[in-house]
């Protein structure tokens, strides 16, 4: 009995594909503009300076008054130092444990008179990437986690007139996700057990845009929750799983929600050179209690895990100098809280709050093409990881996370 609980636990780990990336608001992807990037996202629904804004507000295609379409991608260099502090410990804690991780983007609005837009947008809203060396101290609690979402967006948007605009985008999103864990195995040495899934799922994005002086621009964009139900296989392999008859390669399933978020931003452009954004986004985290995963196996039966994650804000403010026609300089700073607590904390989510400082650019050669860059430097609170198990020992560390983020994007209009 004391070993099949052993491998519930690991196994329960093994699945729980709301763990969070590395240095993310839980594991929502904040890369989907690059222009956005610079001023640290502020502004995020009511800038509206480029095709992007089919994924930010979709009311803001109403302000681009030429086709257009913006391509560009995001690259995170993360870092992490590991203070073990648990003497009985087993093994190592290198750090370093994200990938360098790519995130493309591409959109394309188009006019079609003075009131319709359409448009189409390709992005990333959510994933993670956390691998442990193969000895880490942690590894019955985390080991290895990829779980990637790519959402399709045919979106629309009406003016009313100079003013007043709306937008609305369905939503088609493809999760894909493969998770590791060990399971301490005594004298048989440590086992895994790897969980393969994926899904499509439908939700919405939408938008308003009110220009409400001749300076002051507002926003405010809704994207919904997205309900998924994976399937997928489990495959046990190696250490006492053999022996105790739950080996092999099963099939699985999991329910799971990545959550709804709100975002209310301003842009007060002062004068032809000094532009300052501002905004606060709310994401509804606390649907993520827990994580039930049903199985095949009847030794196993349904799995369950503690998240307890609530809800967070995120609160920037950018401002934007227009140097010439051809240069605009951008710079920004973003405060975003972690939806994990300090007692559920695993080496699986290991984030804390986290505050982000940003510089950018933009540079048009001509009318038609804009090339956007950005940088972003961000460091988390440190946050301490104590946990204690029958099965799988103890576990005790100090996470200090920090990361470094570049993109650029090409915009070209007709």
């Amino acid at each position: 009995m004391k070993n099949n609980v052993m491998i519930k636990s690991g196994l329960g780990i093994a699945i729980t594909l709301a763990s969070s990336q590395l240095f993310a608001s839980g594991f929502a992807i904040n890369e989907q503009t690059v222009s956005g990037m610079g001023t640290s996202f502020a502004g995020r629904s009511s800038a509206a300076e480029d095709a992007s804004t089919v994924s930010s507000n979709p009311a803001g295609m109403a302000r681009l008054k030429q086709e257009q379409f913006t391509v560009g991608a995001a690259a995170i260099y993360a870092k992490t130092d590991i203070d073990g502090r648990n003497a009985a410990a087993q093994g190592s804690n290198e750090g370093d444990m994200v990938p360098l991780v790519g995130i493309p983007m591409g959109y394309y609005v188009k006019p079609l008179d003075d009131h319709w837009s359409v448009g189409f947008g390709v992005y990333v809203p959510f994933g993670l990437s956390t691998d442990y060396e193969s000895g880490y101290a942690g590894r019955y609690f985390a080991d290895k986690s990829v779980v990637k979402v790519l959402t399709f967006q045919p979106t629309v948007s009406y003016a009313f007139n100079d003013r007043v605009s709306i937008g609305f985008g369905p939503t088609i999103n493809r999760i894909e996700g493969e998770l590791t864990s060990r399971v301490p195995g005594g004298p048989f040495g440590d086992g895994s057990v790897k969980i393969k899934g994926d899904d499509t799922a439908v939700g919405y994005t939408i938008g308003l845009l009110v220009q409400a002086t001749d300076k002051t621009r507002l926003g405010l964009a809704y994207h919904s929750k997205v309900s998924y139900n994976l399937d997928g296989h489990v495959k046990a392999e190696g250490g006492a799983l053999p022996a105790l008859g739950v080996a092999g390669k099963y099939d699985a399933s999991l329910s799971l929600d990545t959550p709804e978020s709100v975002d209310a931003s301003f842009t007060h452009q002062f004068d032809d050179h000094w532009t300052l954004y501002g905004g606060s986004t709310w994401t509804r985290w606390s649907r993520l209690q827990s994580i039930d995963v049903e199985n095949d196996n009847p030794r196993l039966g349904t799995i369950s895990e503690e998240e307890k994650w609530h809800d967070t804000w995120a609160h920037s403010l950018g401002l934007a100098y227009k140097v010439n026609p051809q240069w605009t300089l951008r710079t920004g700073v973003m405060l975003d809280q972690s939806p994990t607590n300090n007692t559920d904390r695993s080496p699986r989510i290991p984030s804390g709050d986290r505050r982000i400082f940003s510089v950018g650019a933009g540079y048009s050669p001509t009318q038609n093409l804009t090339i956007d860059v950005a940088y972003s430097y961000l460091k988390e609170e440190d946050v301490d990881i104590n946990l204690a198990s029958a099965t799988r020992g103890r576990y005790n560390a100090t996470y200090k996370n920090s990361s470094h983020n570049v993109g650029t994007s090409l915009t070209y209009r007709f």
